[in-house]
């Protein structure tokens, strides 16, 4: 989901892989300090200078915490994380905050330089997954938090879905091993829709899929592309995994992200999904136009009204909430008892911090109830909130439906995750699908040779 983040929006960046990932994951965000006068050049210096190995980096002073993240100021999760600020500074006197906002993607590209330079952060968040924090952790890039994750009690606040991507072995491989992350929210996808552009057509909500389909051509007859949709980032790969995992199951899904199996990517879950997708191209589901779109371009389509259907993450949520001036909802992908999803980007503490305690000490903070609330109020997926203490309707629906999927094992990560550079291929694999330049099988002839060449012999 790395997947850029915002600023772009916060939106962006996720579930992309990480090399990606994420999520997802965008523009580029402006970068920023809070609480201090350096400039936001300063760090492009910094970064410059360190990928020469002419920087020293920050001072072990046990006064600062250099602290980066791409969550945007208007997302639950930037809200929550500047709450945080507050209190640990309220809560360690003396002690400043350097925080910057970086993009998504540009995080994704320079995490390995960085962390393996003297410029390395205290604390940063990262995507998760095989081919983002696996790969930094078998590189050995990140700290170990097994001792502190034991001793502050996180592992007795995160449940078995969400710890999945906290985890990773000597491989990389998430699951099991050494504590690498911390994630202190979860994130799944579902189907938006405007209510207001549905009763305008006279358009039921949909609860199956053939109701779906039926819905998207009612929006097709009148002239209306009915999925926003982004084929040069993560957004189109996502509709596509979604078809594939309604005809899977937890087996497949364990072969293909977690290498317990074989994958067979001519099966019949992919191919359905890989069909599926094209179809809806030539159905006008999709517009043909999208293979160059990104998601930011996919999301404003939707809060301006001009797509009636957006199926993403609920790193959304936050921002249809506050900008989207139409009556909307959402519902989980009908006829599915799968879907993407898993714990959120985690809180990676590098190999080479200088404050690690402060670092953990910010982590703590983040998983406190007070902090947890805040972040579910606001429209995001708690992982230790009180359910009580969230008050908004739409976001005590979104908690609920996450609770359900947890619950039901119904959470399938994100399909660019098993291996490193996934992510590229296919975003550039479904853009061919987007355009008509390859088929079905084609598309999966390339995936398929793509995650065999480096996903690890187990």
């Amino acid at each position: 989901m790395l997947t850029a983040r915002r600023r772009t929006t916060a939106a962006e960046r996720r579930g992309t892989n990480e090399e990606s990932t994420p999520s997802t994951r965008p523009p580029a965000a402006a970068a920023r300090r809070r609480r201090t006068a350096v400039a936001a050049a300063a760090l492009s210096g910094a970064l410059l200078l360190a990928s020469c190995g002419g920087s020293d980096g920050g001072a072990a002073d046990g006064a600062t915490l250099r602290l980066w993240h791409y969550e945007g100021p208007d997302s639950a999760m930037g809200v929550a994380w500047n709450a945080a600020i507050k209190e640990f500074e309220r809560t360690h006197p003396g002690v400043r905050v350097e925080f910057e906002e970086k993009g998504f993607e540009q995080i994704r590209k320079t995490a390995p330089m960085v962390l393996n330079s003297s410029d390395a952060p205290d604390l940063m968040e990262y995507n998760k997954g095989n081919a983002s924090a696996g790969l930094l952790s078998r590189q050995g890039l990140l700290t170990d938090l097994g001792p502190e994750v034991v001793k502050r009690g996180w592992d007795k606040k995160l449940g078995a879905a969400v710890r999945t991507v906290s985890q990773y072995d000597a491989d990389g491989v998430m699951g099991s091993g050494t504590w690498f992350g911390v994630p202190n929210y979860a994130e799944y996808t579902m189907v938006f829709y405007n209510k207001d552009l549905f009763a305008e057509h006279g358009v039921d909500e949909p609860t199956t899929l053939a109701e779906l389909t039926s819905a998207m051509d009612e929006f097709v007859d009148a002239g209306i592309t009915p999925l926003a949709n982004a084929g040069a980032e993560y957004m189109a790969q996502q509709y596509l995994y979604q078809l594939a995992l309604s005809r899977a199951d937890r087996a497949w899904v364990d072969a293909y992200q977690l290498y317990r199996g074989e994958p067979d990517f001519h099966d019949a879950a992919w191919t359905y999904g890989a069909r599926t997708f094209a179809e809806w191209v030539e159905k006008g589901y999709i517009s043909e136009r999208s293979s160059g779109t990104k998601s930011e371009d996919a999301g404003v389509s939707f809060i301006r009204g001009k797509a009636p259907i957006l199926f993403s993450g609920s790193w959304w949520y936050g921002r249809f909430t506050e900008e989207a001036s139409f009556d909307w909802g959402t519902f989980l992908w009908p006829d599915s008892e799968l879907t993407l999803g898993s714990g959120g980007n985690l809180w990676v503490v590098p190999e080479g911090a200088k404050n690690k305690e402060l670092a953990y000490d910010f982590i703590d903070i983040t998983l406190s109830e007070k902090i947890q609330n805040l972040l579910g109020d606001k429209g995001g997926v708690p992982v230790a909130a009180d359910p009580a203490a969230v008050t908004d309707p739409r976001a005590k629906a979104l908690i609920d439906d996450f609770t359900t999927l947890a619950r039901d094992d119904g959470l399938a990560f994100y399909p660019d995750w098993p291996v490193a550079g996934f992510y590229d291929v296919l975003v550039s694999e479904t853009q061919k699908l987007i355009t008509g330049d390859a088929s079905p099988d084609a598309f999966l002839d390339a995936i398929g040779e793509a995650y065999e060449k480096d996903a690890p012999k187990r």
